[in-house]
């Protein structure tokens, strides 16, 4: 009985991390009936990025550099599971977005130099159609979003780990599937600051991407894969599925607490995000929270010092 209740004590504990951590629900949206049109053409005419958004792309590589510089100085977030971590808005359950100026004048400058390039890159990104063959069995793969995308910068605070923070550091990258309009979040957990394995060692939140528009994606959460390093003190690798849908839970949450007469219980607003910049090595997205994603793609030679 001892161990049963332990495991469901494990269990109840992962399915709430990751309910808090789905508001990475940001790489998410809701069909409206419309369609987009797909044309093979429109890939093989693709422009080409101009040599102003190529110096604008390196600027932006720099400044993410001088932003991670200013915060080994100046102090980094500490962003734990939920509302009480700073992870969760109080009454939205949204996505907080970070305060940069909170840690240091320094570090909001560096990351509000972040914000003004990818504005400028967004004025001329090549692709003018995003979401083109996203979901499509035939033509996925051809996709400009098709492909593995690491995460530069964000400031979505349930996108940002840190070796200060009980949930600790982690590097992520978003996988997109485009044949089968699948995004999978992917979240790997780096050793402790003593160099000790992390008992999560990586989580994948899978989810379900559709076209709304040319530009916009939404989002359905699917499941969640959590991989241990450890069962019960004993190093071995196990994964655990957790199939409950999210928004069941936030669903669930919401109903007590207006059963319980929490006047400001709230849904969160529908997920998705608008890519405002892509190109072969660069994708820019901004969500419904106004949080700004920064993602490159593993080949982009110049940003790779920045991916390790």
């Amino acid at each position: 009985m001892m161990k049963s209740g332990l495991a469901f004590g494990l269990g109840f504990i992962l399915v709430s991390q990751v309910a808090s951590f789905l508001p990475i629900q940001q790489w998410f949206a809701s069909p409206h009936g419309r369609s987009i049109k797909r044309s093979m053409s429109a890939v093989e005419a693709r422009p080409a990025t101009s040599s102003k958004a190529v110096e604008l792309k390196e600027e932006l590589l720099r400044r993410i550099d001088n932003l991670r510089t200013a915060q080994i100085l100046g102090g980094d977030f500490s962003v734990d599971f939920g509302v009480e971590g700073g992870e969760l808005n109080e009454t939205s359950r949204a996505p907080q977005k970070l305060d940069f100026y909170s840690i240091s004048d320094s570090v909001g400058y560096a990351a509000d130099q972040i914000l003004d390039t990818c504005e400028e890159l967004a004025a001329m990104s090549p692709t003018a159609i995003p979401t083109e063959f996203l979901g499509d069995r035939r033509n996925g793969n051809d996709s400009p979003l098709n492909g593995p995308w690491k995460l530069l910068f964000s400031t979505a605070a349930d996108a940002t780990f840190s070796k200060n923070s009980t949930r600790g550091d982690a590097k992520v990258q978003n996988v997109v599937n485009a044949r089968r309009g699948r995004i999978t979040n992917v979240i790997d957990f780096l050793p402790g600051q003593g160099g000790e394995t992390p008992l999560v060692k990586q989580l994948n939140v899978v989810i379900k991407a559709k076209a709304l528009s040319e530009k916009r994606v939404e989002l359905n959460f699917k499941y969640a894969k959590a991989v241990f390093s450890r069962f019960f003190g004993i190093p071995i690798k196990w994964s655990l599925y957790i199939p409950v849908p999210v928004p069941f839970i936030t669903r669930m949450i919401v109903f007590f607490n207006r059963v319980f007469r929490k006047k400001n219980a709230q849904m969160p607003p529908k997920a998705y995000f608008d890519v405002i910049y892509l190109d072969d090595d660069l994708r820019i997205h901004r969500t419904g929270e106004d949080n700004i994603f920064v993602q490159a793609k593993e080949n982009w030679d110049s940003a790779r010092y920045l991916t390790l």
